[in-house]
This record gives C-alpha cells, structure tokens and sequence, in this order.
C-alpha cells in the first residue's frame, strides 16, 4: 500500500471518479433533487477532486521516498470515503444523520495535509 504505484492508481480512481460525480450531479442530479442538496453534492465531487490531486502527488512524492508520504496518503483516502461519501450519500438520501461522519472525514484530510508539511520540514 505505500507503492509509488498504488497512490498513482488511487490517485487517478479519484479523478476518475470526480469527474464522473460532477458530471451525474450536472446532468442526472440537477432538477431532481433540491439546490441545496445539489449543492451538498457539488462539494463532494469538488473535494475529491482536489484529494485526488493530493493522492497524484502523494505518489510522485512516494516514488522520491519522501518517508510521510504514505501517511498522508492513507488520509487523504480517509478523508476521501467519510467526507466525500457522507456527503454524497446525504445528497442522494436526505438523511441528515449522515452528515455527523462529515467532519471526521474532515479531519482525516487536515491530517494528511499536516503529515505531509510535516514530511515537508524533515
């Protein structure tokens, strides 16, 4: 799992799958679910977008043996399946519950920016 090979492919599964959220919320999502539900869906795809940009260069970083790079990775993930996720099974279901596991994810993408400023002055 710490494979300058396996962040490529997380990484890219990322993009991938933002892209594709952006665009089922343009297309599919707009005028079936309420704007701010919509909305709620639109920071999901926007942040996983912007992790996996983070997770490009998680392995870019790893292939260098930049040692936290790793770490930060596994956060970066984290915050990828509790953010993201929470936030778009919220916008699809309306289950405001869902929303309580947002911040953890939160917090899962401030450690893994953390580890890697961290990394940064080592």
């Amino acid at each position: 799992m710490t494979s300058p090979s396996f962040w490529l492919r997380a990484g890219s599964l990322a993009m991938l799958a933002s892209v594709a959220a952006g665009a089922f919320g343009a297309h599919a999502l707009r005028g079936r679910l309420p704007p701010e539900l919509l909305e709620v869906w639109e920071t999901a795809a926007r942040y996983m977008a912007y992790h996996g940009l983070a997770l490009l260069a998680v392995a870019w970083l790893a292939d260098r043996g930049v040692a936290g790079a790793p770490a930060a990775g596994c956060c970066f993930l984290a915050g990828i399946v509790l953010f993201c996720g929470s936030l778009m099974a919220l916008a699809l279901t309306g289950r405001r519950w869902l929303g309580a596991v947002t911040p953890l994810g939160g917090l899962a993408f401030l450690a893994g920016w953390a580890r890697l400023l961290f990394a940064a002055w080592r």
